[in-house]
């Protein structure tokens, strides 16, 4: 329903609405089929009984459906067949001057009603044409605010890529060779008997743990180029990152074969699980993290939970930068993102989305492994 819609729902009678639906030959008709109506009425009931004010509700919605021009025809129209029943129900006058006299008074009235009418009528219309204008302005500002949110998504994931490749391809590289060079080093120290030599290995030692945090951190910002399979991969590599450097018990759970989903909803997946184990970790000290993912029919869902210590009392009204951004990625995925308490402890993330279509559920298909 659109604004001006709901505008007419909020303060307007049902059959109004419809009438307003109507082509305006149609109204014309049923508005001098009311004229004649009213007329016969007043024509039966007598010239005693005035029904100017049946004559009334006429010319205002003539006016109101039609427009005011229709609205003053229908009040001369209204004069002349009210004179024509009182004339042939049989009324007298001692002079002519005591219809004339009624007549004028009904004009003004009538067209006092026809002024006001129409008044209403486009104040009406120019209240429903601002509300679409101001809707539309807001719908293309909602529009153009999600594109720059897409486009900022991009631009940092084609950022963390190449900061990924950076470190696996440029420093993982160079500790390699450093850490190569410092074995050289500890092998010849060896070689003479040197007591440095356990020195030079402790060094070489700490060097290889620098190249392997290094791949872990590359490998977070860059992860595997994703499909259905990539994802699962991706999840597994994330699981067993977090148990290493924060000995927390962190493992992937999935359907066999896991749900098709194609690259970019795989990288969006990945993002939202990354960022939901963060904030576990950073607010939660839980003992065991756990990802699933699965799909049932026409949905499938990747769930986060955790064992920690839950949500805080006002954690709706403290939604941070991340969970918003989590938020946007299931929108952009045609989906859903849900936080809750756990009914076990600890904290509940879900992303509820719908799997890819034709081609590239195909293609997605076929990239699954079992988990």
């Amino acid at each position: 329903m659109s604004s001006a819609e709901a505008l007419k729902s909020a303060g307007m009678p049902a059959i109004l609405q419809h009438l307003e639906r109507q082509p305006r030959a149609r109204l014309i008709a049923l508005s001098c089929a009311f004229l004649a109506l009213v007329g016969a009425v007043d024509y039966l009931t007598g010239f005693n009984i005035s029904f100017s004010a049946f004559y009334l509700l006429g010319i205002g919605l003539a006016t109101w459906l039609v427009g005011r021009l229709f609205g003053l025809a229908m009040a001369a129209l209204s004069i002349v067949t009210s004179a024509i029943g009182d004339w042939a129900a049989g009324a007298h006058y001692p002079t002519v001057l005591i219809p004339v006299w009624n007549w004028l008074i009904l004009a003004t009235v009538y067209a006092l009603a026809v002024w006001l009418v129409g008044h209403l009528r486009a104040a009406q219309q120019e209240l429903e044409h601002k509300v679409e204008r101001r809707t539309a302005a807001l719908t293309r500002e909602i529009a153009e605010r999600e594109r720059l949110e897409t486009e900022i998504l991009e631009i940092s994931e084609r950022e963390q890529r190449r900061i990924g490749h950076d470190l696996h391809d440029g420093l993982c590289q160079h500790l390699t060779a450093t850490a190569m060079a410092a074995q050289v080093v500890a092998q010849r120290l060896a070689a003479q008997s040197r007591p440095e030599s356990a020195n030079a290995a402790e060094l070489v030692r700490l060097i290889e743990d620098g190249i392997a945090m290094t791949r872990d951190i590359a490998h977070g910002i860059a992860p595997l180029e994703m499909e259905a399979a990539g994802l699962v991969i991706a999840l597994r590599a994330l699981a067993d990152s977090v148990a290493r450097m924060f000995k927390v018990a962190c493992r992937v759970d999935c359907d066999v074969p896991p749900p098709a989903v194609d690259g970019a909803a795989a990288t969006h997946l990945y993002r939202i699980a990354q960022e939901a184990v963060n904030n576990a970790l950073r607010h939660g000290k839980p003992g065991q993290i756990v990802l699933s993912l699965s799909g049932a029919g026409d949905r499938a869902a990747l769930t986060i939970e955790d064992d920690g210590a839950g949500l805080p009392d006002d954690w709706q009204s403290s939604r941070g930068l991340g969970t918003r951004i989590m938020a946007h990625r299931a929108n952009l995925l045609g989906g859903a993102l849900s936080i809750e308490p756990n009914p076990t402890g600890g904290t509940w993330v879900r992303c509820s989305f719908p799997p890819p279509q034709g081609e590239a559920c195909a293609q997605a298909s076929e990239a699954s492994v079992p988990c």
